[in-house]
Order: structure tokens, then sequence, then C-alpha cells
């Protein structure tokens, strides 16, 4: 009896391994966005008319085309010849990437090839705010320096220009939610350790801001 239960062992490790192999292909297969359409939108004008900050999310989620343009207009390439962005970034660093936390995994933007990188198949959406709607929020934004692209600037300057960095996309993405008529809020009340030990971070990549989007709550 027990030498039948011990010959199967190896056989379940087996199946084991190759579930796990499996499991892990999918998680780090990339997400390709779609081109964004820039023939869409509201005037300049009207979409600062109408940017603002909203609490208030439904939880229907935004379609592949929606994240590829608002990812685009956050911090995408306008110019394709030079590899410079929709946001402008002091000495060219680029030093702030986007990262994706939505109800089926956190992502990572690359923008050059304007693709969503798997980082985790966990739903850390709670984990990027204190408030109680980010749980539920369709898309929620973390903005992290990575001050190892900063060269030698000091750490005072790393900060600084980091904040400023973040802010030029952050009220891109407000414009971009203007003008398609999503919600949106930029939010600083963060348990930052609590989410860099999820997100997996290095000790020289800091969380700035989260910024949640979605549809307006009826």
């Amino acid at each position: 009896m027990f030498t039948k239960y011990f010959s199967a062992i190896p056989l379940l490790v087996a199946l084991l391994v190759i579930c796990a192999a499996l499991s892990l292909a999918q998680e780090l297969k990339p997400i390709s966005l779609p081109i964004p359409q820039m023939d869409g939108g509201k005037p300049l004008m009207q979409a600062l008319k109408d940017r603002r900050t909203s609490r208030a999310f439904s939880g229907e989620e935004l379609s592949i085309q929606e994240l590829s343009d608002m990812l685009w207009a956050a911090f995408g390439v306008n110019r394709p010849e030079t590899g410079k962005r929709t946001a402008p970034s002091a000495v060219n660093w680029q030093e702030i990437d986007i990262y994706v936390a939505t109800a089926d995994g956190l992502y990572l933007y690359d923008a050059p090839p304007h693709v969503l990188r798997p980082i985790l198949r966990e739903d850390i959406r709670a984990l990027t705010g204190l408030q109680s709607f980010v749980k539920k929020a369709p898309v929620n934004l973390i903005f992290v320096a990575d001050y190892s692209k900063m060269g030698q600037a000091s750490d005072e300057d790393k900060d600084f220009y980091s904040a400023a960095n973040t802010g030029f996309i952050s009220q891109n993405v407000y414009l971009y939610c203007a003008s398609q008529g999503l919600a949106t809020v930029v939010r600083g009340l963060i348990d930052r350790p609590a989410l860099a030990e999820a997100m997996g971070l290095k000790s020289d990549q800091k969380v700035i801001l989260a910024q949640t989007v979605g549809y307006p709550k009826e």
C-alpha cells in the first residue's frame, strides 16, 4: 500500500510543476494596447472648464481603448523619433512609472511599445489608498518614481522633480477624464510602505501619488 502511495508522488510533483509553469506563463503575458484615438474628445478649453475631482465611481469597467487613450494621454510617447512624451520630464529622466491596478491584477505601463506588463495577478486596489472607494473603482493608477533613473541628482532634487513630474502626468489624466466624461481623483492618502511591499518595489523606487479613474456613479 505505502509503496503504491509513494510511487505516485513523482507524478504529482510533475503535475504541480507543469501547472505552476502554465500559471506563470499566463502571468507574464503582456497586453498590447490599441493605437490611441487622437481625434475625439472635447476641445481643450471645454475640458479645462469641465475638469474636476470626483470620489464617486460606478463599477463599470473601462474599455481597453479608453485605458489605451488615457495612458497615452498621461505619459505616452508623442514624438517617436526622440522618445519624448506627453508630459514634461526634467533632464528627460522619464523617471515616473505608471502602474495600473485593476480587479485582474497589477500592470506596468511600458510607454514606448504602448504595452501593459503584468506584475501581479493579485487585486491590490484596496492597498492603493485609505479611502473606501479605491477597492471597488475599476482603475487605480500608481505613480512611482524610479530614483535610479535620475543620475547624480541630490536627494532633494529627486524628491522635488519627481513630485512636479507626477503633477504634470496627473493633470493629463484629469484633462482626459474631463474630455471623455470619466470621473477621477488624485490621492496622497496611501500606506506607502504596505503598497510598496505588495508591489515588490526596490529601495530606490518611491510611491508618489495614486489616481482613481472610472465612470461617475449615477
